[in-house]
């Protein structure tokens, strides 16, 4: 299996794993949204409470460039380190919530070549 593949997997898998915790409401749902065609995995609460619609985006993940990127995670979970766990490297995980001049200083990936940000760091 190549590695675009066997990420769709494993994000596949994580989320629909977060999926099947119960929600604390009745009529709240937690849905997995799959588009391997532009790799963007999203897991969303849908429903009502009380007379208040609910649509959240409780985790979103992109495959960028043959790169995770946590775009969203908006649970306790360290979500990087548990892909981390399951065998991702840490350089192939970017964290997209981060601003990008954070990233070089985290232990995941920065998103560009190393070489596109040294010229940018000269040019500033």
């Amino acid at each position: 299996m190549d590695t675009i593949e066997n990420y769709r997997k494993i994000v596949k898998q994580l989320l629909t794993e977060y999926a099947e915790i119960p929600t604390t409401e009745s009529g709240i749902e937690n849905q997995t949204i799959f588009d391997s065609e532009n790799d963007r995995y999203m897991l969303i609460s849908l429903g009502w409470s009380q007379e208040k619609r609910i649509h959240y985006c409780i985790i979103h993940i992109d495959i960028i460039a043959g790169k995770i990127w946590i775009q969203a995670n908006n649970t306790d979970c360290l979500i990087a380190e548990e892909l981390v766990a399951v065998g991702i490297p840490a350089k192939s995980i970017v964290l997209g919530m981060q601003p990008p001049e954070v990233r070089p200083y985290t232990a995941y990936g920065i998103g560009i070549e190393e070489s596109d940000r040294l010229i940018q760091l000269k040019s500033n």
